[in-house]
């Protein structure tokens, strides 16, 4: 760390990153100059989570890097991550939204498609539908898939419509027409006359943010969109000035679900594409860490105070989508395949109507927070649990900056053991029990039903507490090896400084994969890199930061799904079509076990992705060195364990003093300001050259 406020006024070279949680927000600092990275932690504000960060980067900047009065000034870059998007729709808690669509269209929000996923489950329910009927509005237009006017815009209904909805008191309006992706010129005159009538409204009409076929998905995508729009443009709006009165000198950036980071003015327009925000950068971080210890088959494990987020890498790439399922909502737009559970430190443990324990969705958050924060909670949660084990510190934590009670945990456990008619010891590790199980079962969706074995990944643990968790949960699944990052309760922030920016161009157009073609092709491949060229001036990317690369969706004709195929680099030409081919009979012969000789191939959606290449952290590497590792314990600590049914002496490391090289078996406990790791009995710890620790599990 540096000490005096001399070198850090002469050195403006900080690359910052902030991740913004429920419960926790993480500040990750990396110096470009010295290569040095520094870590910081604040209790969220959810009331105002401009707040929390205004502070987690001031006090991180002051304390950690050695700032003065003046401490943003110094940073060249800073990353933002949040949840705001993605908390908005799962608490239901968006804009009130109108909707104006192709007469014959009002109600396919709810119809949606036939496909039922819990077709055999009575108590499914299905998710809110984002806009009242009400609210709906059906207009007098008709484009053909041909891009062929059928029925001209009826403008005075136009304007009646959103007359009507200025007078509903609507916030926001999303517009989407039938192959508006072909021909937007409808929703274009649409959007003119919207804007007129409701000047202060966020209006997203669907050709801007998902110019692709499958007009449900792209009606719920501009839907969304529109949904988050306000909440987002709010939270910028109260972030920035917070920001610039700290003295940042540059604009600021949010990353987006695809793991890449834009301005704030462009995510407050596509708030649909940061519904992953927070996440996405947790599993760019974990790729490269991952990468550079000689793992590149992972499964990443992200426990945060509200929820968990799982995602598999194999052979050291990332699973992309450009169409999921959020909260229950369909979005196009491109992101990392991550699944996430409502199962996290602050996750509330209750007695279900059949006398059974659960734990979560529901959380009790940053505030009041767990029972043993002296808040005022009276429902235990995990955090709770854990205190009451004594696997975290019983007094403190965060490096003392925050104190807990535990007889305060042990009191609300005591309450719901005599409910059960159990230990309160047993209740505290049944409740690590049925949210070990409820994290399992996430990994499971990512794992085994898409044909990969868990047991032969290994687990990255990282979030507030994953590392507490992770054995029990590599238990769990079979799994024989955890890795633990060196900042994994701030590996989001890091996550920031490790990604490029990235914007991502789309545009359907369905074509033969034919010689005949060959023209056109190459024009939809065209036009869609020439808005990554416009996307590189507007960032103001320098020509060797550059970056773009080419797919292509392709499909058998009469299937209903296709397959992203990279395009060959250098001119289409027919030799590339023939590559093309191949790669997509790959692809499905890898997918789906064959492949037909002779079918018909057609495009369908042609992609570009553009990166503006930055500096980021560098992971420096220590020789490994004497594996005795009593230099680093700092005590004991009796914990409860399930193996022995009783509490028992446990050796306190501190990670700060764990150097590459050491050695050490559990039963034992690492402690840093951002985690707590736990080592059951029987499991053995290394540290490797770049300070993971390495976790050999017993099954």
């Amino acid at each position: 760390m540096m000490d005096g406020a001399a070198d850090f006024e002469t050195d403006a070279s900080w690359r910052v990153g902030v991740d913004s949680g429920g419960t926790f927000t993480d500040v990750c600092m990396f110096n470009e100059a010295s290569g040095e990275i520094a870590i910081w932690k604040v209790s969220s504000t959810p009331d105002d989570p401009s707040r929390g960060i205004a502070q987690g980067v001031e006090e991180g900047m002051r304390e950690r890097a050695g700032g003065g009065a003046d401490p943003a000034s110094a940073i060249a870059y800073l990353g933002h991550g949040t949840t705001v998007a993605t908390n908005a729709l799962i608490t239901h808690r968006g804009a009130r939204v109108g909707l104006l669509t192709t007469e014959g269209f009002r109600d396919l929000l709810e119809i949606g498609r036939q496909k039922r996923p819990d077709l055999y489950d009575l108590f499914a329910e299905k998710p809110q539908t984002l806009v009242p009927r009400e609210l709906r509005f059906e207009l007098p237009e008709r484009m053909l898939h041909t891009g062929e006017v059928l029925k001209p815009l009826d403008d005075a209904a136009v304007r009646k419509a959103a007359q009507a909805l200025k007078a509903a008191g609507v916030e926001a309006v999303a517009i989407c027409f039938l192959y508006a992706f072909v021909n937007p010129e409808h929703e274009r005159i649409a959007r003119r006359i919207v804007e007129e009538e409701l000047p202060d409204a966020f209006i997203c009409a669907s050709h801007e943010i998902a110019p692709e076929f499958r007009e449900f998905e792209r009606l719920s995508t501009a839907t969304v969109n529109a949904y988050l729009g306000p909440i987002m443009h709010r939270y910028i709006s109260r972030l920035s000035p917070r920001l610039k009165d700290l003295g940042l000198p540059i604009p600021p950036h949010l990353t987006q679900s695809n793991g890449g980071v834009v301005r704030f003015e462009t995510a407050a327009l596509t708030p649909v594409r940061a519904v992953l925000s927070g996440p996405s950068t947790g599993v760019v971080a974990a790729q490269v860490i991952g990468s550079s210890a000689g793992y590149d088959d992972i499964i990443t494990f992200d426990m945060g105070g509200t929820s968990s987020d799982v995602a598999l890498m194999a052979a050291g790439q990332t699973t992309q989508t450009n169409e999921s399922i959020v909260h229950g909502y369909p979005i196009k737009a491109p992101m990392l395949d991550i699944h996430t559970v409502g199962a996290g430190g602050g996750s509330i443990a209750a007695i279900d109507s059949g006398g059974l324990l659960k734990v979560g969705p529901e959380s009790a958050g940053a505030d009041p927070g767990p029972v043993c924060y002296g808040r005022g909670a009276t429902e235990p949660t995990v955090t709770d649990a854990n205190i009451v084990l004594q696997v975290l510190n019983p007094t403190h934590l965060l490096d003392g900056r925050m104190d807990v009670r535990r007889d305060l945990a042990v009191e609300a456990l005591g309450r719901m053991a005599d409910q059960l008619g159990m230990d309160t010891m047993d209740v505290a590790q049944g409740i690590i029990s049925v949210v070990t199980a409820n994290m399992a079962k996430a990994i499971r969706v990512i794992s085994v039903q898409r044909g990969h074995d868990p047991r032969g990944y290994a687990l990255m643990a990282f979030g507030g507490a994953g590392p507490l968790h992770a054995v029990r949960l590599a238990q769990e699944l079979g799994m024989a090896r955890v890795i633990i990052p060196r900042t994994p309760g701030t590996l989001c922030a890091m996550g920031l400084l490790l990604t490029d920016l990235r914007a991502d161009f789309s545009s359907t157009r369905i074509l033969p994969l034919e010689e005949g073609s060959l023209a056109p092709i190459a024009e939809a491949l065209r036009e869609v890199e020439e808005e990554t060229g416009a996307w590189f001036e507007k960032e103001a990317i320098a020509e060797g930061k550059r970056r773009s690369t080419r797919r292509i969706d392709m499909r058998y004709e009469g299937q209903n799904y296709e397959l992203s195929i990279p395009v060959p680099d250098g001119p289409l030409d027919a030799a590339a079509l023939k590559l093309l081919e191949e790669r997509f009979t790959e692809a499905h012969t890898r997918l789906y076990g064959f492949a037909v000789e002779g079918e018909r191939i057609l495009c369908v959606t042609f992609r570009a992705e553009a990166l503006g290449l930055v500096q980021k952290a560098a992971l420096p590497e220590r020789p490994l060195g004497d594996a005795d590792a009593s230099g680093a314990i700092t005590g004991s600590r009796d914990v409860w364990y399930p193996e022995t049914r009783a509490f028992t002496k446990t050796t306190l490391y501190a990670r700060d003093r764990l150097a590459p090289g050491m050695t050490f078996e559990g039963p034992a406990i690492v402690e840093q300001m951002d985690t707590t790791t736990l080592v059951p009995p029987g499991v053995c710890v290394s540290v490797d050259k770049i300070e993971n620790l390495i976790l050999e599990v017993t099954r």
